[in-house]
């Protein structure tokens, strides 16, 4: 018979386990919740904490309010008391029951003065003095820090101790104001003012620790915003606690969420720097060694190329000797090779002489002249001979071989040539060329012909 094994079944929370992981999870959801209801089930014990129930008409919830924050309520409240209160969602492990840290507690009233944060951020953000742009960065090393609180404050005293802790070289002025109350507004306008007249600081810490809303409303009101916008020198916002938010945090250059974290940020831990300059000494140091033993290798190396001046003169002599003897043969050289370019140049000057040219042209000439002479006898003979031919033909047509045949040319003093009878009349004087000579006569009738062929006389 085979043993069968049972399924592993998974691992079971202890109740304890259980209410760790919602108590996790609840503060890790709900890292601050504002909520207003009816105070009921008020209870002080001997330990100074307080215990209520908040409702309203459908529902509540359980609180507790430790000593550390319940001695900032101004009014201890009474039952059935509308109030308005800020914490942290939690759960008591010991009986699983979910309920609210609260940390500040204020009459149900002061609502308005949420409403009134409200409006004013959402109308300073329309005016843009929220913008990124807007923001100045910060000084890497403060040369001197301005810090607007109060002077009796517990924000004074953490940003001197963190100061003195990370940079105790950086100057400090305390620009002392109230931070909380009616006048406190007005003052802390007064001390942003006076820090930029003295023109010391170079950046600037306002703030206060932490409190009620209404503890830390002057920073919530719009002049103190506004001197802020409007001050040359960069700011930081150091109000209350991380979870408490002002005006003044979004129009600050730079928000820290308590005065502590605003010194952390502005002053440079000295001892990194230290750490960082002994690193850096390291570097140099070992940089240095290297640097001196590589020119150590290059001074021995130079060293040891270093010979006496009296070897180099030597071997510059012997050079000077060498140069001297190669100079003395380049010199033969050319003169040989100008020599015979001399001999050649004379040669040609010599093939070049006017008197051998003027012969050579003077016999040239004689040569020309003979067959010039001969060229014109040619072409006198050849161009008589073409006149006779010419003018053989020429006589053949012309009319006076005809006037040699027993013709002749009637003229008269008007008209060269009587080629019909009709053209004359007796009585006209007429001239008759003959083959030799002319006779000059008289018309005594003339006897012109018809189309017919007959003639008649006058």
């Amino acid at each position: 018979m085979i043993n069968e094994r049972p399924p592993q079944q998974p691992r079971a929370l202890s109740v304890s386990e259980l209410n760790q992981q919602v108590r996790h999870l609840l503060e890790v959801s709900f890292l601050q919740v504002w909520v207003e209801g009816e105070l009921s089930g008020f209870a002080r014990p001997k330990s100074g904490h307080w215990y209520f129930t908040l409702k309203d008409s459908r529902a509540q919830v359980s609180c507790a309010m430790f000593r550390g924050h319940n001695q900032k309520v101004r009014q201890i409240p009474a039952e059935g008391d509308q109030v308005l209160i800020r914490g942290k969602v939690s759960l008591y492990q010991p009986r699983g029951n979910y309920q609210i840290i609260v940390e500040s507690m204020e009459p149900a009233g002061l609502g308005a003065l949420q409403q009134a944060f409200e409006a004013l951020r959402a109308r300073l953000q329309d005016e843009g003095l929220f913008n990124a742009d807007r923001k100045r960065a910060l000084p890497t090393l403060p040369r001197h820090i301005g810090v607007v609180t109060s002077r009796s404050g517990a924000a004074i005293h953490d940003i001197l101790t963190v100061l003195k802790r990370r940079c105790p070289g950086i100057p400090i002025t305390l620009y002392p104001t109230s931070v909380q109350g009616d006048n406190a507004a007005g003052e802390i306008v007064q001390a942003i003012d006076l820090a930029v007249r003295h023109g010391q600081a170079d950046v600037l810490i306002i703030g206060r620790g932490g409190g009620s809303l209404e503890d830390l409303w002057p920073f919530n009101e719009e002049v103190v915003a506004r001197a802020m916008a409007n001050c040359p020198i960069p700011t930081v916002s150091a109000v209350g606690h991380e979870v408490d938010v002002s005006i003044a945090d979004f129009v600050a250059d730079h928000r820290a969420p308590t005065p502590s974290a605003a010194a952390e940020h502005l002053a440079p831990d000295q001892q990194r720097w230290q750490q960082t300059l002994q690193h850096q000494t390291a570097r140099l140091n070992a940089l240095m060694q290297r640097q001196l033993r590589q020119w150590r290798q290059r001074l021995d190396q130079l060293a040891g190329r270093l010979r006496h001046p009296r070897r180099d003169l030597q071997l510059w002599q012997q050079r000077l000797d060498e140069l001297e003897s190669r100079l003395s043969g380049q010199m033969q050289s050319r003169l040989r090779q100008h020599r015979e370019r001399l001999d050649q140049h004379q040669r040609r000057l010599h093939g070049q002489s006017p008197d051998q040219r003027l012969k050579e042209r003077t016999q040239q000439l004689s040569q020309l002249r003979d067959r010039l002479g001969r060229e014109v006898n040619r072409q006198l003979q050849q161009q008589q001979a073409r006149l006779q031919h010419t003018a053989e033909n020429l006589h053949l047509v012309s009319p006076l071989a005809t006037l040699e045949r027993g013709y002749a040319i009637v003229s008269t003093a008007e008209k060269p040539v009587i080629r019909d009878a009709a053209a004359l009349a007796p009585g006209d004087a007429i001239q008759a060329r003959l083959g030799k000579g002319h006779i000059d006569a008289t018309v005594s009738a003339s006897h012109p012909e018809n189309d017919s062929g007959d003639s008649s006389g006058t």
